[in-house]
């Protein structure tokens, strides 16, 4: 029982077996402390709970917390690798009562786990209290059997837990373990207290006080249980080891790295294989839990302890990137307790890979500069700051790797010289952007930027976090507060809400806190990483620097993220119906639907349409989980990732893959990949399904396709069919026979039309005596002349009239104007073969078009056509070319 994971198991089963509820470890990026860079303690995910703010369903749990210190005031970086027990990574057992028992329970649950369970010998081991807490020390005696001198009274706040200035509060109780006299130092609150002999593995703390303000504390009213144990440390003394790093976990991670390198684990070596082994297990649990390598905020902290194990492989001499080789071990050490590993495994080993040959290059390139820049330095003497900015700024060389690859020769570097120079070119950054053109009207945003940073974004793992107001924008300028009513701008320093770029809108939801209360309506993305939270302030008054719950509009962001995800299938698929030269020319992903924008030359058929949506539905109903990775964006569109149109991409590109293609030369391969920093569903089948609705030109070369998803398009779909059942019932038939029913109908009008048509046309020649009453045509001058007014015959039927018009004459003009309902009129005027040479048709209904008020005609010398807009003047018309044949 006392492997790592042995140890884990038993510790959580001990405590279900004792009414725990054994609660899952909560992420590395705290959701509800927006104070934590990363959860360092196994309390962090109750904190609510203590406070009152939040209720679970239990009043006992049990977890096994993943935890980093490397950043902020809990940053053991620079020790891990040279002492015995510091970890950038490490897990946290504990066991928690939400006012259920107290002292006496803890204490013997404890006991009882490590004397019993754990089989620890009861010599060796001894406990710290509070001075002044007679309680837990009579406990102890009582339930332990210790003796006066193994119960240690420490006046020090090292036995006295606070979550803060004010709130909670209360003693500890810590158990140290003795490794016997063969290991230097002495027990805690003597002189020696910091040797390795004597080792605290587990801190029981007692909340029982709530601090009001500096100088007042009362009782709480439920007191509560709060227990941390390090696991690497109680998995020490079960294997007989006072050194974490000689535990199995550890043997195993530093055994691949031995076999990866080649080089023995030992004398000046030992050091560099526990470094990599320690900061490869921080960079897979961070990159597991979201957080990606960057310039800022916690994507910094991890790319700093990524780069200080690469640096120590570099020194191991691994020729070729070291830490993504070693990322199946870990999975085999750990994937059973925390799947996150297994499921994030190949973008781990992905970001670790790129992040370190682009860390290789940047190394090998910043010592040779920093080789010539100090060539003339000794030791004793500074680098300057200005050639330090350079190396960073320039040749993106960190700082801390300066100043360490400078320390073994005894130089320091100027860090005032190098605060100068960055604070210069950040003045000089800002002058530049605000001179570009529109933008310099959102320069608030980049002083912004400047004074708290860019924003860290959450939202790719939860939809509810807690941040801290960082800055308020009201009017365009910066403010300290907002009262109810306000609108307002707001940047905290992490969100869940996702801001408005890709053609993805922005998340909207709710934002408050202790008196306050805001509607997020929009978020923005500012000054390349400010996330602005547009709302009003509906109660309260909203200040700079107050913690804030953010929760995003959970049903609105689910159907963004399927029609985010919709609209890859749907970009694949038109690829594969109409070529390869379709590619994105813009796009809109909303709540209630997709546009998307695609260059293409004509319109699509109606059954590749069907074609394009079916392929899209095959792929959504496979149900595979959608992943991502992290890469190098040239790397990334070389292996076929497609770019989307307008967005703007750093050297670093998430990589969305989904589906699994079934047609053609892809069948088998991922079916989409593309680059996309939206947010996405997390199986295909999460769309439920898409439905093409429309499809059109919107510009040259340029189409558009909107579609619906889920139960829009389930809406959309209901209400097609009720149309056509409601088709059916009309025409009396079945809705499967609606479409023969219809054509039948749409016949027996054209054979409707037709015959209206030739009755019309004989009523126009014959004036209603039929055929022979066309020698009722009059003479004008010597010639035979045929003239009507006709209603309700087309333009086309005009000419029709005309010819037969003719042939009933044998020799002579016709004329026929044709009035509409809209009050225009047309007219044709036909000649014989045998009069053209005397009369023009053309001429003719010149003379007929300008009486109607119409402006020329055109035609034949035997047959032409105007049209004008006053069909009052019909007759005025025919009395026209009478006048000009008489003429």
């Amino acid at each position: 029982m006392s492997g790592v994971n042995e140890i884990r198991s038993a510790f959580l089963d001990y405590f279900r077996r004792n009414g725990h509820e054994a609660v899952a470890s909560s992420p590395l990026v705290p959701r509800n402390d927006p104070t934590l860079m990363f959860t360092n303690a196994g309390m962090v995910q109750f904190k609510n709970v203590f406070t009152g703010l939040e209720t679970r369903p239990y009043s006992r749990a049990a977890t096994s917390q993943k935890c980093v210190r490397a950043g902020g005031k809990h940053n053991d970086l620079d020790n891990v690798g040279y002492t015995a027990r510091h970890h950038t990574f490490f897990e946290m057992l504990g066991n928690f009562s939400f006012g259920d028992y107290f002292k006496d329970v803890a204490i013997e649950l404890a006991w009882n786990l490590i004397t019993k369970e754990f089989g620890l010998d009861k010599n060796r081991l001894l406990v710290t209290v509070y001075h002044t807490d007679e309680d837990a020390a009579e406990y102890w005696r009582k339930i332990a059997g210790l003796p006066d001198d193994r119960i240690i009274r420490i006046a020090t706040s090292d036995n006295f837990w606070a979550m803060g200035d004010t709130g909670p509060c209360g003693p500890c109780s810590e158990i140290f373990y003795d490794h016997g006299e063969g290991i230097p130092g002495g027990p805690p609150g003597s002189p020696d207290e910091d040797g390795d002999r004597f080792i605290e593995i587990w801190n029981l703390v007692f909340m029982q006080f709530e601090q009001l303000s500096k100088d007042q504390r009362i009782d709480l009213p439920r007191p509560s249980i709060d227990t941390g144990m390090g696991l690497e440390r109680v998995a020490a003394v079960l294997q007989g080891v006072h050194d974490n790093y000689d535990i199995d976990l550890f043997k195993a991670l530093i055994r691949a790295s031995v076999e990866a390198t080649g080089v023995p684990a030992e004398g000046k070596n030992r050091a560099s294989h526990r470094v990599i082994a320690d900061h490869l297990r921080a960079s897979s649990f961070l990159i597991a839990d979201g957080v990606l390598p960057s310039n800022e905020g916690r994507g910094y902290v991890l790319r700093r302890i990524m780069r200080r194990a690469m640096r120590h492989a570099q020194l191991l001499g691994a020729a070729d990137p070291l830490m993504h080789r070693l990322v199946p071990a870990l999975v085999r050490e750990m994937g059973q307790a925390y799947p996150e590993l297994v499921r994030g495994q190949a973008m781990i080993t992905e970001t670790l890979e790129l992040e370190e040959r682009r860390f290789r290059k940047t190394l090998a390139r910043g010592l040779g500069l920093l080789s010539d820049a100090t060539e003339t330095l000794g030791e004793g003497e500074r680098l300057d700051g200005e050639t330090a900015f350079k190396l960073y700024d320039t040749y993106g060389f960190p700082l801390d790797l300066t100043q360490d690859a400078l320390r073994q020769r005894g130089i320091a570097v100027d860090l005032d010289g190098f605060d100068t120079a960055m604070q210069r070119q950040k003045a000089e950054a800002r002058a530049n952007w605000a001179g570009s053109g529109e933008a310099a009207t959102e320069t608030v945003w980049f002083s912004v930027r400047d004074k708290v940073g860019v924003t860290e974004f959450l939202g790719y793992e939860t939809e509810t976090a807690e941040g801290v107001v960082t800055a308020l924008v009201r009017d365009g300028a910066l403010v300290d507060e907002a009262a109810a009513g306000d609108t307002v701008a707001i940047v905290v320093n992490q969100t869940p809400f996702y801001g408005e770029s890709g053609g993805q809108v922005g998340d909207r939801g709710t934002m408050s806190g202790e008196g306050f209360s805001v509607e997020i309506t929009d978020t923005q993305k500012k000054a390349d990483g400010v996330f602005v939270h547009s709302g009003t302030v509906l109660s309260g008054t909203l200040k700079t620097g107050v913690a804030v719950e953010l929760k995003v509009d959970h049903a609105r962001r689910a159907k963004i993220r399927a029609n985010h995800s919709a609209t890859h299938l749907v970009h694949e698929a038109l690829r594969e119906v109409l070529g390869t030269h379709v590619a994105q020319k813009g796009s809109l992903v909303a709540p209630e639907r997709l546009r998307f924008d695609f260059s293409h030359t004509k319109s699509i058929a109606p059954e590749k349409l069907d074609r394009i949506e079916a392929i899209a539905n095959e792929i959504i109903l496979q149900n595979q989980p959608v992943t991502t990775r992290l890469m190098a964006v040239d790397d990334a569109i070389a292996e076929g990732a497609m770019a989307l149109f307008g967005e703007k991409y750093g050297d670093e590109v998430r990589v969305v893959r989904m589906g699994t293609a079934l047609h053609g030369d892809k069948a088998g391969k991922p079916y989409s990949v593309e680059l996309c920093g939206g947010t996405h569903v997390s199986a295909t089948g999460d769309i439920g399904l898409v439905r093409l609705v429309s499809e059109g030109a919107v510009a040259s070369g340029v189409r558009r396709i909107e579609a619906l998803t889920g139960d829009a398009a389930r809406r959309h779909m209901d209400e097609q069919d009720r149309r056509l059942k409601a088709a059916a019932a009309a025409l009396k038939v079945a809705p499967a026979d609606v479409v023969s029913r219809v054509e039948a109908l749409l016949d027996e009008r054209k054979k409707m039309e037709r015959e209206l048509t030739d009755a019309r046309k004989k009523l126009a020649l014959g004036g209603g005596s039929g055929p022979s009453a066309a020698a009722e045509g009059e003479t004008v001058g010597s010639v035979g002349f045929l003239g009507r007014v006709v209603s309700g015959v087309s333009p086309k039927d005009l000419k029709s009239l005309a010819d037969d018009g003719k042939k009933s004459l044998g020799s002579g003009v016709v004329v026929f104007v044709g009035t509409s309902d809209d009050g225009k009129a047309s007219v044709v005027v036909a000649v014989t073969d045998d009069l053209t040479q005397t009369f023009s048709a053309v001429d003719l209904v010149r003379a007929a078009s300008a009486a109607i008020g119409g402006q020329g005609g055109g035609g034949r010398p035997d047959m032409a056509q105007a049209g004008g807009p006053d069909a009052s003047k019909a007759n005025e018309a025919i009395a026209a070319v009478k006048a000009a044949l008489a003429a």
